[in-house]
């Protein structure tokens, strides 16, 4: 599924004008490294991402879906954006590509 929501952001991506560098994710969140003209209103940008995404999800793994989520929606509402001036592209993809382990270890999971 993670796979096919990359393939769904980078369409969306170049049909906004812009380029996905990198894409990864856990099961929540996920993390986008995208390079976009300053004119792209990102608000409307990241809406569209979230329901035409959601929307595709929801339909290619209904059943996997409807398993374990009972909303209607695939994503929450609220999403952070950084621009970045300064650093290189493949700190941030490699910061990106670092993102798919979790942070700290899951309760009940310790040695």
């Amino acid at each position: 599924m993670l796979q096919r929501l990359h393939e769904i952001l980078r369409d969306l991506c170049q049909k906004w004008n812009c380029r996905l560098i990198e894409f990864n994710g856990e099961a929540d969140p996920i993390h986008l490294l995208f390079q976009y003209y300053p004119q792209m209103d990102l608000s409307k940008f990241v809406n569209n991402i979230q329901s035409v995404s959601s929307r595709r999800i929801r339909s290619q793994f209904a059943d996997y879906m409807n398993k374990i989520d009972w909303k209607d929606v695939l994503w929450h509402e609220s999403y952070f954006i950084a621009s970045c001036g300064g650093v290189t592209v493949s700190v941030l993809r490699q910061y990106i590509e670092n993102q798919n382990t979790p942070a700290f270890p899951v309760r009940g999971s310790g040695p």
